[in-house]
């Protein structure tokens, strides 16, 4: 039986955990219907179609396009692309090539039966199951062999737009003691309907997210990894109109975080909703059976909305994501469920607020490695106050155990920070995780104290706000702007001419296969 420090009633936690469940089945039941562009791309990716026409072009999206163009994108790419392996002999790459080239139309074939179409692709699904599991793996043994860092893992940003300076950036992080490197992507990248190919120099803000650019900065962690003894996970974002297309990259390339979630795409980038609902559900089996953890988004809501009044959306948020996930496959111990210390620190007693949120999501979600987010709408540029709003924020995430420990600084704003203070966002951490490692096995809270009725107090506002959600479905929760106070139209936003339902040809073999 579990225990709780903040008196919290299990018993409304699973009342919470159904009405999510069913809020989440009620969206899954729309996402089985229908396929995206971007899926699609996804699965040509896992059968080997692969570079660019001399446009720069991915010839994933060529394939895609050729089929949409035609009218049939509903029956999938693999059905056209398996029907045309069985016709021509030849593999999916060549094929995408000679489409290229406009020396095949693949919708043209007679339709071969879906036996013969099975047995035609099938070495090239095993291949890429393959390529997966061995990097899943690889990843096992060198964690066996070397170990990592004890959570919370330090997790700090790299992102100067030039993969080669990365490089060099995340191998000093490493050493500093960073346990996880997360690579931002470049500005805008989230809004474009293809994925860049190969390694890049230039990027604004972040550095695009390639495969080649995911090759290059794991092999680099590999090395300064067993140089130090300790295994650095790599992050990156499957997130925005590529979702399961970054999402297989990554795990192609043995990736071991994704951001991934579709709420955020939604509030933040106005994605249409439907059409990143279908794009996350592929992305999240893909990273199930990856072993990617994955985080959420929910530490965004609060900053566009107050950290006090709105807790409980972060939380209904948790819920509805974590049955989401687990729809996908997805263990919860791949679940990077969001929060953040985003109170303002004048408020009176914000200390003990923070306390009891992130207690609170700890013992609501005790398997998931919980992604904190440090402080940053309340930030200034008085370096010294920031420095104690962050020692602040490393102290409630040793207290309450939190999984995953993303790292403030001065400078995290421009995205790049100055390496000194990313060195000392480290140091101030290591310091207070060290000296407070077990204060939270040692330390219990008033009984109807503040913190036990500001925990139970958010709760019961999740469990009404859930209900609400429930009757009214997500997608319209969503259009009246419960999260973030942000409104998006479920038939508005960028992408919804990517979405289309599932034909009597479709055919995706893969989701069985990774969810097994």
């Amino acid at each position: 039986m579990q225990q709780s420090k903040l008196n919290i009633n299990f018993d409304d936690v699973q009342l919470a955990r159904d009405l999510a469940s069913n809020i989440a089945k009620s969206v899954q039941s729309f996402v089985d219907k229908y396929t995206t562009v971007s899926v699609e791309r996804t699965l040509c990716r896992l059968i080997g179609i692969n570079n660019t026409d001399q446009n720069g072009v991915p010839l994933p999206n060529i394939v895609v396009d050729a089929i949409k163009d035609k009218g049939v994108v509903d029956q999938g790419a693999l059905f056209f692309v398996g029907n045309a392996v069985v016709e021509t002999k030849q593999t999916p790459q060549k094929i995408a090539e000679r489409i290229v080239n406009e020396e095949l139309d693949i919708t043209s074939f007679p339709y071969r039966t879906t036996e013969e179409i099975e047995k035609a692709l099938q070495p090239y699904i095993n291949e890429s199951i393959e390529r997966i599991v061995s990097k899943r793996t690889n990843r096992d043994e060198q964690i066996s062999t070397l170990g990592e860092g004890p959570r919370p893992y330090l997790y700090v940003i790299v992102a100067t737009g030039n993969i080669y300076e990365d490089v060099r950036q995340a191998e000093a992080a490493a050493r500093q003691g960073a346990d996880i490197i997360a690579v931002i992507r470049t500005t805008g990248q989230s809004l474009l309907d293809y994925v860049p190919y190969g390694a890049t120099t230039e990027g604004f803000g972040g550095t695009y997210a390639t495969q080649e650019n995911f090759r290059i900065m794991r092999e680099a962690l590999d090395k300064v990894g067993k140089e130090n003894g300790k295994y650095v996970r790599l992050c990156n974002y499957c997130s925005g109109l590529c979702m399961p297309e970054i999402a297989a990259m990554g795990a192609l390339e043995g990736l071991d975080v994704m951001l991934n979630d579709a709420l955020y795409g939604i509030l933040f980038r106005d994605i249409n909703m439907q059409r990143t609902m279908i794009d996350q559900f592929m992305s999240r089996v893909i990273n199930g059976f990856a072993g990617v953890i994955i985080n959420t988004g929910e530490d965004n809501y609060l900053t566009t909305a107050d950290a006090v009044e709105e807790a409980h959306t972060v939380l209904a948020s948790d819920f509805i994501n974590e049955q989401l996930a687990l729809m996908a496959g997805l263990p919860e111990e791949q679940m990077g469920l969001g929060h953040a210390f985003e109170m303002d620190p004048n408020l009176e007693n914000g200390f003990l607020m923070e306390l009891a949120q992130a207690q609170m999501i700890r013992e609501i979600f005790p398997k998931a490695p919980l992604k904190y987010m440090p402080p940053t709408k309340f930030m200034t540029g008085n370096i010294f106050k920031g420095h104690l709003q962050d020692a602040l924020f490393n102290m409630i995430g040793i207290w309450t155990s939190q999984g995953i420990q993303l790292l403030g600084m001065p400078t995290e704003a421009i995205h790049t920070p100055f390496m000194s203070d990313r060195y000392l966002a480290i140091e101030n951490a290591q310091y207070i995780f060290n000296n407070m490692r077990s204060i939270g096995e040692e330390v219990e809270f008033k009984k109807d104290g503040m913190i036990q009725k500001r925990a139970q107090e958010v709760l019961s506002k999740t469990i009404d706000l859930l209900k609400e959600l429930e009757s009214k479905g997500l997608f319209a929760a969503l259009e009246e702007g419960i999260f973030g106070g942000v409104k998006r139209p479920k038939n508005g936003g960028k992408g919804l001419a990517g979405v289309s339902s599932k034909g009597e040809h479709y055919y995706n073999p893969f989701i069985a296969l990774m969810k097994k």
